[in-house]
């Protein structure tokens, strides 16, 4: 088991946990109420604060700060917790913070996640797994990012946008599916004919929403990935994104 190796000018709390194989570079500051996994690399510059778990295999870069108290104006300093996973890449002056207890408590993040720079994450979201946040993206409060989403450079995300879609613009439309994407996932000609077939039905044709959602569960009773697309649909809080006919990509990849 090799022991932590810290910088003698890291400020590490005695009471951390930090796991076998793991480094901490220059001037970092680490709270007493965190944990570290194993073989994770704590970059020069960084500040982890009180109540933040960070899984293996993890590297944070120069001047990130994990597990501040949310920017929320309800908050009132309760005991609230950051989570990270395993095989995360957090890369310069990104910002993860806590819970609230409105909101759960927690703020999640998964597993092999890559968090460029300057990217932020409020309180009480959740990010699942292989998810890219380019520079500069930004999480408020109560976002659930599924598995493998992708979100471009400064791009701020308060609207839903359905699994599978691509949206573009400011404000932001949606502009057909992740052909290329889902591919790459090894999506099968199943899968990928029908949620084109429901692409078409939910967002570019004459029914309105709820009248579409019936005509794919009819057409597409046992497809899990339509049925997963449908659930978002029903279960959509923030309001969806309008579709943008002229420019949308359906047929392209």
């Amino acid at each position: 088991m090799t022991t932590p190796q810290i910088h003698p000018t890291a400020l590490v709390d005695g009471a951390a946990q930090l796991g076998p194989g793991v480094s901490v570079g220059p001037y970092s500051i680490i709270e007493g109420r965190v944990a570290i996994g194993p073989e994770t690399q704590i970059g020069p510059h960084v500040i982890i604060k009180d109540f933040t778990t960070i899984g293996a295999r993890c590297r944070v870069f120069q001047f990130a700060v994990l597990g501040e108290i949310p920017q929320d104006l309800k908050f009132r300093g309760e005991e609230t917790r950051l989570v990270i996973g395993d095989d995360n890449t957090i890369r310069e002056f990104a910002t993860m913070h806590r819970g609230t207890a409105g909101g759960g408590g927690v703020t999640s993040i998964g597993n092999h996640n890559l968090f460029m720079a300057y990217t932020h994450v409020a309180h009480d979201c959740h990010v699942g797994n292989r998810v890219i946040m380019s520079n500069a993206a930004t999480l408020g409060g109560h976002i659930l990012v599924e598995d493998h989403a992708i979100l471009g450079g400064l791009s701020a995300v308060h609207r839903d946008v359905p699994p599978y879609a691509m949206a573009v613009g400011n404000r932001a439309k949606l502009v057909g599916l992740n052909l290329v994407g889902l591919k790459r996932s090894g999506f099968s000609d199943t899968a990928l004919q029908g949620l084109k077939r429901a692409y078409e039905l939910l967002f570019l044709s004459e029914y309105n929403l709820k009248e579409a959602m019936a005509r794919v569960k009819q057409e597409f009773p046992q497809v899990p990935e339509i049925n997963h697309l449908l659930h978002f649909l029903e279960t959509s809080e923030r309001g969806l994104l309008p579709a943008d006919v002229r420019e949308h990509r359906l047929n392209r990849g």
